[in-house]
């Protein structure tokens, strides 16, 4: 029996990927990146440390190039393959990033008269130019719609749909007036491989909607109009032009239209699935099962956790949404993160670079950092950097690093910094249990997991847990094609394509009891600043936080 294949398209930050998987066992033959072509690896900044845009022509583009390529490398490595055994694509991309379309469904960016404005291109999910409207939609759904605030965490983020589309409005008026609607990118790229772009035939992901744009069906779909209309008058208005048509990852959007085929090789009416956050398919990619948290590690880290549906499952304070059906069809999805993880360790590499590019590389740094033990550095930070995600979802918050001395190294800076990730992570992890949701395995994937032992081995004695790794390396992309798997009807259900398409690798990194202990008395010290910076009722008096660190430093010296 001929083998067949699907293909995950993958949107990261910088690039665009596309992973051919065989659909049998998972094993990926074939792969191609491509970086986006325009701004600074593929975002466009500017003198507003906040804004962060992304040309949608390279999303077009991108697919293109990475699938052809993909395909041609396929048939290079793997006796027999033709484009032919592909049977369906799956798509997951950054999200929140909303992009301004016309009429007819094409980003407004495609026309000459907006083709240079970063208002008329997609808004990347890292985009915080929001942050006023954040505060507005959060107070107001306080007194309205309590509802709303109840299933995103508390806190509406300046990251998410409503913040970026109102900021648009106000900022840039005719960007906003010429916008017939506005679409997340994990809902544009299927549309434009089935040629279903036109409002009327568009379909949308719960993925997306759900967790940034408060959309949910026990109360009608998105934000109702007369909670719009409070905003601003035109929000109200634009809520009638969003789709009422929003699946789960289980449907297809439609099948490859013959103008894609003709560009990429692949058969004409292939079935595309419904999009998702690239977070969300990753831990489909990594086996996410009830108990189970996948940290999908990278510049930022998002952790995703399931839960079944037909239990009553408690509102979470500080999530990024709680939604059905977001991750596998037949659960809640719950999603968290931290807004700087790999950017944060980058920022001291790339930014300050100290001791020299050679002395101060990540090599270098990981090095001096593995000969530490945990506490002896007597430093303690904030991963704040970015601002929080969860659980104080804050983007006006900073990072912050205390204990400093005249011999303090660039290693011990190195370290702390990867501390204060971990001790971000398992602030998220005590949230999720706080709450009922039980997390009895937690599996890692991303660049860094798959590359930084030392930052795993920090993390499991940081948080007392085994820290497993998914076997892929590519988990988004695949999470992806084992979509594409479900809506070819090669399997009849999301659990027994991951049982075949997924899986982990031998190596784990157990907790060193020592240094958890030691940890275990520095994380009260953490979330004495957490609390003291990111929290109203946290007590200002942190006196006792340096003396405690130097008195751990001593201890652990000796």
């Amino acid at each position: 029996m001929a083998e067949h294949y699907t293909i995950g398209l993958d949107y990261g930050t910088n690039s665009v990927r596309s992973l051919i998987v065989n659909v049998a066992n998972g094993e990926e033959i074939a792969s191609a990146v491509w970086t986006y072509s325009h701004g600074t690896q593929g975002v466009i900044l500017s003198s507003d440390p906040n804004l962060a845009r992304q040309h949608p022509a390279d999303y077009v583009k991108g697919a293109e190039i990475t699938i052809k390529q993909a395909l041609a490398d396929a048939a290079k490595s793997v006796k027999g393959f033709t484009p032919c055994r592909v049977i369906g694509i799956g798509v997951d991309t950054t999200g929140s990033t909303p992009l301004p379309l016309d009429k007819d469904g094409q980003p407004l960016a495609f026309n000459k008269k907006f083709a240079d404005n970063p208002a008329a291109m997609a808004w990347l999910w890292k985009d915080h130019t929001g942050v006023a409207e954040a505060t507005e939609i959060t107070s107001l759904a306080k007194k309205m719609r309590p509802q709303y605030l109840a299933k995103c965490g508390g806190t509406y983020s300046s990251e998410w749909f409503w913040s970026k589309v109102l900021r648009c409005l106000r900022t840039a008026p005719k960007v906003f007036d010429a916008a017939y609607s506005w679409v997340e990118l994990s809902d544009f790229v299927p549309a434009a491989l089935t040629g279903t772009e036109h409002p009327n035939k568009f379909i949308a992901g719960v993925c997306a909607a759900g967790h940034k744009a408060m959309w949910s069906s026990k109360w009608g779909g998105y934000p109702d109009a007369k909670f719009l209309n409070k905003l601003h008058p035109k929000l109200g208005k634009l809520r009638s032009r969003l789709t009422t048509r929003v699946h789960t990852i289980d449907r297809s959007v439609g099948g490859l239209s013959p103008a894609w085929a003709e560009r990429t090789g692949l058969e004409t009416g292939i079935p595309i699935a419904v999009g998702a956050i690239d977070a969300h398919l990753g831990a489909v990619g990594s086996g996410v099962a009830p108990g189970t948290l996948v940290k999908i590690i990278g510049t930022s880290t998002c952790d995703i956790a399931v839960a079944a549906n037909n239990k009553k499952l408690a509102d979470v304070p500080g999530l990024c949404g709680i939604v059905d059906g977001s991750v596998l069809p037949g659960y809640f999805g719950l999603e968290a993160g931290q807004s700087a993880v790999g950017d944060l360790f980058n920022w001291l590499v790339n930014y300050l670079q100290p001791g020299g590019k050679e002395a101060g590389s990540h090599e270098a740094l990981t090095a001096g950092a593995l000969k530490l033990k945990a506490g002896e550095s007597g430093l303690l930070a904030l991963d704040w950097n970015n601002g929080n995600r969860t659980i104080l979802v804050d983007q006006r918050l900073a990072g912050a690093l205390i204990g400093q001395t005249l011999y303090t190294t660039p290693a011990e800076i190195y370290r702390a910094l990867i501390e204060a990730t971990a001790f971000g992570a398992l602030t998220i992890i005590n949230r999720f249990e706080e709450y009922g949701v039980k997390i009895s395995s937690v599996v890692n994937c991303g660049g860094i997991a798959e590359k930084s032992p030392l930052v795993m081995q920090i993390y499991a004695d940081v948080t007392g847990r085994p820290m497993k790794i998914s076997r892929s390396a590519q988990t988004c992309a695949l999470g992806s094609a084992i979509a594409a798997a479900v809506v070819a009807n090669v399997y009849p259900d999301y659990d027994i394509a991951q049982r075949r398409m997924t899986g982990l690798k031998p190596l784990v990194f157990k907790p060193n009891p020592k240094a958890h202990a030691t940890y275990k008395e520095i994380y009260i010290l953490y979330r004495q600043l957490h609390d003291a910076f990111g929290t109203k009722a946290g007590s200002g008096n942190l006196h006792g936080v340096m003396k405690k660190l130097i008195e751990i430093r001593s201890r652990v010296r000796k």
